[in-house]
């Protein structure tokens, strides 16, 4: 069985609890084990926030006020991708440990630590962040989608 579904959201901070709200009611009715659930809604809150606070730019000499969120589950796995249209990086993203203090500046090692596979780059020919994330999937002995 699979699922997914996508979210065209404004860059506001109001936009980030509504997709982790739909994250974490996806993968409670198809049967995710609460603690995977919960890895990846927090993952997923630091990718939205980080494309709320810097995903902002122009696209087609307009302001991009947007970002997407895509969720895949599939089978054993649930891929999540944030995509935003900021400025995108000019080098790969090497994770760094943020200070212990640090109010900024943790969002992309927590995904790192969060998820099984990471992968942030550029989106390909033009401006803007793609943060996907892969984690394998634990099902509750009750769900009702259990991967076969």
């Amino acid at each position: 069985m699979s699922i997914w579904w996508s979210l065209h959201l404004r860059r506001e901070a109001a936009s980030v609890p509504l997709a982790r709200r739909l994250l974490l009611g996806t993968m409670e009715t198809a049967g995710v084990d609460p603690d995977v659930s919960y890895d990846l809604s927090v993952a997923l809150s630091e990718a939205c926030a980080n494309a709320v606070e810097h995903g902002g730019g122009t696209v087609h000499g307009a302001s991009s006020e947007a970002y997407r969120v895509t969720a895949y589950l599939d089978g054993e796995k649930c891929r999540i991708e944030v995509t935003d249209s900021g400025p995108g990086f000019a080098f790969s993203p090497a994770p760094r440990p943020a200070r212990a203090d640090a109010e900024h500046g943790r969002g992309l090692g927590l995904i790192r630590e969060l998820a099984d596979h990471v992968h942030i780059g550029n989106k390909p020919g033009r401006a803007g962040t793609v943060v996907s994330f892969d984690k394998i999937l634990k099902w509750r002995d009750d769900s009702p989608l259990m991967a076969v």
